[in-house]
């Protein structure tokens, strides 16, 4: 007597569209950073290649994209000439002076925002939040005008003050964000040790917080670092002038050295590159974490 055998049944394939789309995806994503860097390199490229450039190599015509004679004399131009050190001493000056000032007033508000019980906080962010997207145009002549008054026109204060005012509002923002992810068992722990709310802070939230205070700082130091409006309307001394400034007003009524300008703006750049480069995981932490919760 014959058997017969049931067919074995074959496991059926995995269909491939889901993974087609996973490395289409992919490839979009790569394409769009790859643009992205291009976009944000070239002009980074064709300034450092311009402050090498000799006079002649800059007004060539067809351009050249590279420096056929390479030369260091626009960057001593910009700092004997134009007294571009002084610029840098006048921007590092003011920046790092406004930066400590928004980190330590916008630590203690972005906590007490963060963590206590504080009346109208909806309120109080929202406004904050409306000044940091305010216009800086609009505030440039109230701004002369009151520091005309107490007399800071052409002055460090006047700079740190108006720096201050304007880069506190978002700081707060990023250090409130910040605080709200970290979790709050340890601050309770102090509490019922007896901790105020500022022994609590320095001990307990500092620590754990150095991303966000660090991505804080950053843009706070950068947007002063590289503010212009605010420099030239209380500035009109050159002992007292930014880098942005400082730049703007190179040359003569008939001509413009480009290549200074250039070799100035790729020094002034520098800071800002060795900023980014040494915390930039901390940026990129503080930034990722102050966005969990809002």
């Amino acid at each position: 007597m014959s058997t017969v055998t049931a067919p074995t049944a074959t496991a059926a394939p995995a269909p491939a569209r889901p993974r087609r789309r996973a490395d289409g995806a992919r490839i979009i994503t790569v394409v769009a950073a790859l643009l992205v860097a291009l976009f944000v390199a070239l002009p980074l490229y064709w300034m450092v290649a311009t402050a090498f450039k000799s006079t002649g190599d800059v007004a060539a015509d067809p351009p050249q994209y590279f420096p056929t004679h390479p030369t260091t004399a626009n960057f001593g131009s910009a700092f004997h000439q134009y007294n571009f050190g002084r610029y840098i001493e006048n921007s590092a000056v003011v920046s790092v002076i406004a930066t400590l000032l928004v980190l330590g007033f916008g630590i203690f508000a972005a906590y007490a925002l963060a963590r206590l019980p504080v009346r109208g906080k909806a309120g109080v962010m929202m406004t904050l939040l409306m000044i940091s997207l305010f216009p800086t145009v609009a505030l440039a002549a109230p701004l002369y005008l009151l520091m005309r008054d107490i007399g800071w026109l052409n002055s460090y204060q006047g700079l740190i003050l108006a720096y201050t005012a304007l880069n506190l509002p978002f700081a707060i923002w990023i250090l409130r964000n910040y605080f709200l992810a970290i979790p709050k068992e340890m601050e309770e722990v102090a509490w019922m040790d007896g901790a105020s709310p500022v022994r609590t802070v320095v001990s307990i939230i500092l620590p754990q917080a150095k991303p966000g205070i660090f991505t804080a700082g950053i843009f706070a130091f950068v947007a002063c670092w590289t503010e212009f409006l605010i420099a030239l309307t209380l500035d009109n001394d050159d002992a007292h002038r930014t880098i942005p400034v400082g730049i703007a007003l190179f040359g003569g009524q008939f001509t413009t050295p480009y290549g200074t300008i250039f070799a100035a703006s790729a020094v002034a750049m520098l800071p800002i590159a060795i900023l980014v480069l040494v915390f930039r995981k901390a940026v990129v932490s503080g930034l990722t974490a102050g966005a969990v919760k809002g």
